[in-house]
């Protein structure tokens, strides 16, 4: 008994090495999303152009599209930016959330770093965020022409996460069925 005494410290040791080792092998920015396949949330939220706009969950569908989560105050979103711009310049629609920020300093934003939203939903309370799941800025959605969630990306759209997308937005566009891996 006391020799098994002993080796408890070693298993407990050894079944935390275990717990460990297998956390580090999970991708961070794999965060699931409850909304995957499903509508996105229905709202009324001012569009960032122009106050007098309401924009809706209706206005942001006819063709699959990005829908990106950003803000001026967040480092990562001025990361992506300029491969958001190489994304419309390709002929993608990219639409846009701008998350808990102040309009103005957003629309200034966009002029000195140019725009590549098709449209730009004003969220400075953060609720259609919420209602999104949003952890924070930057996130991107790809929705379907019917406004449905296909899949969520949690960080930086930069090339090779933008090959992916391209893949999942091309088969929206072509009517198969969307294989995200």
């Amino acid at each position: 008994m006391r020799r098994f005494i002993l080796f408890l410290p070693l298993a407990i040791f050894f079944g935390i090495g275990v717990f460990l080792y297998r956390g580090l092998q999970l991708d961070p920015t794999e965060l699931p999303s409850a909304l995957l396949d499903k509508p996105l949330p229905e709202f009324q939220l001012q569009s960032l152009y122009n106050p007098d706009q309401i924009l809706t969950a209706a206005d942001l569908k006819g063709e699959p599209a990005l829908l990106n989560v950003w803000a001026t105050w967040c480092p990562s979103c001025k990361e992506e930016h300029a491969q958001l711009n190489k994304i419309k310049a390709e002929g993608y629609k990219v639409i846009g959330i701008n998350y808990k920020d102040e309009r103005q300093k957003a629309q200034i934003w966009l002029q000195k770093y140019l725009d590549p939203y098709a449209e730009n939903v004003f969220d400075n309370e953060g609720s259609l965020g919420l209602d999104l799941g949003v952890y924070g800025a930057p996130e991107t959605y790809v929705i379907d022409a019917e406004g449905i969630i296909r899949y969520k990306h949690v960080g930086v759209v930069d090339e090779r996460v933008w090959t992916q997308l391209k893949q999942i937005v091309d088969q929206l566009k072509t009517g198969t069925k969307v294989a995200v891996q």
